[in-house]
C-alpha cells in the first residue's frame, strides 16, 4: 500500500490531495500546525493518521514524520504544503519576522526532504511535491514571492540530488486565491499532485502550474 505524508493539511489544497490519494487506496498521514486545524480536515478523512507539529520547528517536525513512518511505513510521497501568507511589501518586515516566514515556506522544504529523500533513494523510488506559487513576484507579498522563488530553486536541488536514484521532486505553481468552484478549485489542483506522482521517469516534471 502507498504511503502518503501530507504536510500542512489544511482544509484547501491540503484535504484535497490526502483525500486524492486516499481514493487510490493509499494510506494517509495528516501533519499540521495545530489540532484544530486536523481535527476539520480528518473528519471527512477517519482513516488518516493526524499529527501536529509546527513545520518551523525541526525536532518537532522530524519526529511527526518518524511517527508517520513508524506507523504507516515508509513514505512512497511526501506533499509539503505549509506557507505562511501574508501580505507585506519592500522594508515592511525587518530581519526576523521576514526569516521566519522563510522558515516555514522554505526551510521547512529542506527540512522535510532531508529526512525522507535519503530513504526513498535508498529503496529506489519515490515523490517529493511541494506547493509553489507566485509564478511573478508580486510588489504586496514580497515574503511569500521570495519564499516561492526559493521553492522552485529547492526543487531542482532535490531533483539533481535524489533524481538519479529515483526520487521525482517536482512543485505544482499555483496562480490565484485557491477556493472550491472556482478555476482554483482544490480538487482539481490536486490532480497534479496524483498525476505527478504517476508520471513514468522518462516523463517527470519538474514544475507544473495550475493558473
Amino acid at each position: 500500500m502507498t504511503s502518503v505524508v501530507v504536510i500542512g493539511a489544511g482544509p484547501g489544497i491540503g484535504r484535497a490531495v490526502a483525500a486524492r490519494f486516499a481514493k487510490e487506496g493509499a494510506a494517509v498521514a495528516l501533519i499540521a500546525r495545530t489540532a484544530a486545524t486536523l481535527e476539520g480536515v480528518a473528519r471527512s478523512l477517519p482513516d488518516a493518521l493526524a499529527l501536529t507539529a509546527d513545520v518551523a520547528d525541526e525536532a518537532a517536525l522530524r519526529a511527526a514524520l518518524d511517527r508517520a513512518a513508524d506507523v504507516l511505513g515508509p513514505p512512497d510521497v511526501v506533499v509539503h504544503n505549509a506557507a505562511v501568507i501574508r501580505p507585506d511589501t519592500v522594508g515592511e518586515l525587518s530581519a526576523a519576522p521576514l526569516m521566519d516566514t522563510f522558515a516555514v515556506n522554505v526551510a521547512s522544504v529542506l527540512t522535510a526532504a532531508a529526512h525522507v529523500a535519503p530513504g526513498m533513494a535508498a529503496r529506489g523510488g519515490g515523490t517529493f511535491l511541494v506547493t509553489g506559487g507566485m509564478p511573478e513576484a508580486v510588489p504586496g507579498y514580497v515574503s511569500l514571492s521570495i519564499g516561492k522563488a526559493a521553492v522552485r530553486t529547492v526543487v531542482d536541488l532535490l531533483d539533481g540530488t535524489y533524481g538519479p536514484s529515483g526520487v521525482h521532486a517536482a512543485s505544482i505553481t499555483v496562480g490565484g486565491h485557491v477556493a472550491p468552484g472556482t478555476a482554483y478549485d482544490p480538487d482539481d489542483i490536486a490532480e497534479h499532485y496524483w498525476r505527478l506522482h504517476t508520471q513514468p521517469r522518462g516523463s517527470w516534471e519538474r514544475e507544473v502550474r495550475h493558473g
